[in-house]
């Protein structure tokens, strides 16, 4: 009966949505915040990963609030502040790339989720984050990734679109359903109603925005696999989306494989976390913590701390200075989501359109607002074989889905869900006066009409046409995009701002080292205590 179960989520997100738009408080809807983290790998003329410490010029990747790294010294990650337009959100983004620009030499940002030509895995530099036990900290769990998954796999990179709704969005959904849950409890739920439609439906944006179909051959250091060679250099599906977020990428993980996240209550999910950030697993109980008297991870558990978790989305709340993200959710509540799964798109110099924002922000709001049933275990893992097929075959014509354990065409899939985004964009679009919401909904339509429209066809056939491997397309793209920046320095007022903020930053990390209280054995002790004592929700 999937036609019966499509009219009654609509119904209920169309009661929402009338209920959101039909008093003083309509613009509630379009004053949520938007913020961004896109990472970049710096690689030099050639494409290569470039072995250069993060420059100093940049500031410190321990305390600067918009610019720090990643995984490894070359990994940079560009954060934005939150935002209550996405427009204003990418203007960021966009200056944050030219004061990078200005600082790295000739050096380039990879605008690819797939590195570019790495070096053998144990020359790939782990981020450094300077003496104090924190930044001591931060790289001794590096080295515990390096260890468990390989450095090489840390070196994929992606955009994060961090996204809620103000909290009269939700004030007015818990009055007109009369829950007797309090306010922090009530806007909980209605974040994790929003996850659980999101693991059930976000292949649709790896169809529509996966831009990772194809690598470099050297990428999988001789791993067995299933791709298909492009040419002597380069791997590929012809029907892939995003490798990055296949089990060639993220997914592929040992401890993590078994690792069911509970996203029907908070407690659950806390739990959940706090257990595989609590709980000793063999293969890394043979690493054990030291070598040769040095650090190598924080602990011998399923995670190391609760970041480590690959999710494609995440229930986030702010911490305070030195609180866990754990703890933070249970003292307070979940704030916002932390979308996890977007490739970054070749073809924009910041690597996501404001296009893709608009469209990112319906679909999310639907899934905010429709029923959502809970998922247990047989439909977790059916949203995650989903996921896994169409990032690996999602072009494939005529190709299926299971829904609900019923096979489902994917396009008949994903036409009713962009009728339930359409009607989202709508509302959105008639508060703020213009069409930019649907406009996104229409371009992403004649996607699913036409998957040659799509960004990962995109790359495979601008690599056929101009007889590229994936290396090659990604410079072309990278260098293409480093003149765009180049071309626009910042003036030197927001200059001179930048070059303050880098050098407070300098001076916040080096108050850090020189107030440094305590030895880094008992400051690891200390943050393993706190990981296991703090949870009892």
């Amino acid at each position: 009966m999937p036609n019966t179960t499509l009219s009654r989520a609509t119904d209920a997100l169309l009661h929402r949505l009338s209920v959101l738009t039909s008093g003083p408080q309509r613009d509630a809807l379009t004053t949520g915040l938007r913020g961004i983290e896109k990472e970049s790998l710096r690689v030099t003329q050639d494409g290569r990963l470039a072995m250069t410490p993060h420059p100093r010029t940049l500031g410190s990747a321990l305390a600067h609030p918009s610019l720090t790294t990643d995984y490894s010294e070359a990994l940079l990650e560009l954060i934005t502040p939150a935002e209550h337009d996405a427009s204003t959100t990418l203007e960021r983004l966009d200056t944050l790339h030219r004061f990078v620009y200005s600082a790295i030499g000739d050096e380039l940002l990879w605008n690819n989720s797939m590195p570019g030509l790495l070096p053998e895995d144990d020359e790939i530099p782990i981020a450094r984050y300077g003496t104090s036990n924190i930044g001591r900290l931060k790289y001794v769990y590096r080295v515990g990734l390096a260890l468990r998954y390989g450095r090489t796999m840390q070196c994929i990179a992606g955009v994060h679109y961090n996204y809620s709704l103000n909290e009269e969005v939700w004030r007015l959904l818990r009055a007109d359903q009369q829950s007797t849950a309090n306010a922090v409890d009530f806007q909980s739920e209605r974040y994790l109603a929003l996850i659980r439609n999101f693991r059930r439906t976000s292949w649709l944006l790896m169809y529509l925005f996966g831009a990772s179909p194809a690598l470099d051959a050297r990428f999988l250091r001789g791993r067995p696999h299933t791709l298909e060679t492009f040419d002597a250099d380069t791997l590929y599906r012809p029907y892939a989306t995003s490798l990055r977020m296949s089990d060639l990428g993220y997914s592929n993980t040992t401890a993590q494989a078994a690792l069911h996240a509970d996203y029907d209550t908070l407690p659950g999910y806390l739990d959940a976390l706090a257990k595989a950030v609590s709980q000793p697993y063999p293969p890394y109980e043979a690493i054990g913590t030291q070598r040769d008297g040095e650090w190598v991870q924080i602990n011998t558990n399923v995670l190391q701390i609760e970041n480590e978790f690959y999710s494609t989305i995440r229930p986030k709340r702010v911490t305070y200075s030195g609180e866990r993200p754990l703890h933070a959710l249970a003292a307070r509540g979940v704030q916002y989501v932390e979308v996890r799964c977007m490739d970054i798109d070749p073809f924009e110099p910041t690597g996501i359109s404001l296009e893709t924002a608009r469209f990112l922000d319906a679909y999310l709001l639907v899934c905010a607002l429709d029923d959502s049933a809970p998922l247990p275990p047989p439909a977790y893992t059916e949203a995650n074989q989903n996921f896994g097929r169409v990032t690996m075959e999602g072009r494939k014509p005529g190709l299926e889905l299971i829904r609900d354990g019923q096979p489902i065409k994917m396009l008949d899939w994903a036409d009713e869900l962009l009728a339930q985004i359409d009607h989202a964009a709508a509302v959105l679009d008639r508060i703020r006066g213009d069409d930019s919401h649907a406009r996104s909904v229409a371009v992403q339509r004649a996607k699913l009409a036409d998957a040659s429209l799509t960004p990962s066809a995109r790359v495979l056939q601008i690599m056929r046409d101009k007889q590229q491997s994936f290396l090659a397309f990604g410079l072309a793209q990278s260098v293409a995009h480093a003149e765009y920046f180049r071309a626009r320095p910042l003036g030197p007022a927001q200059a001179q701002e930048f070059a303050a903020l880098a050098v407070e930053s300098l001076v916040q990390q080096q108050k850090l080292e020189r107030d440094e209280v305590g030895s880094f054995d008992a400051f690891v002790a200390a943050y393993r205590a706190y990981t296991l004592n703090r949870f009892s929700v």
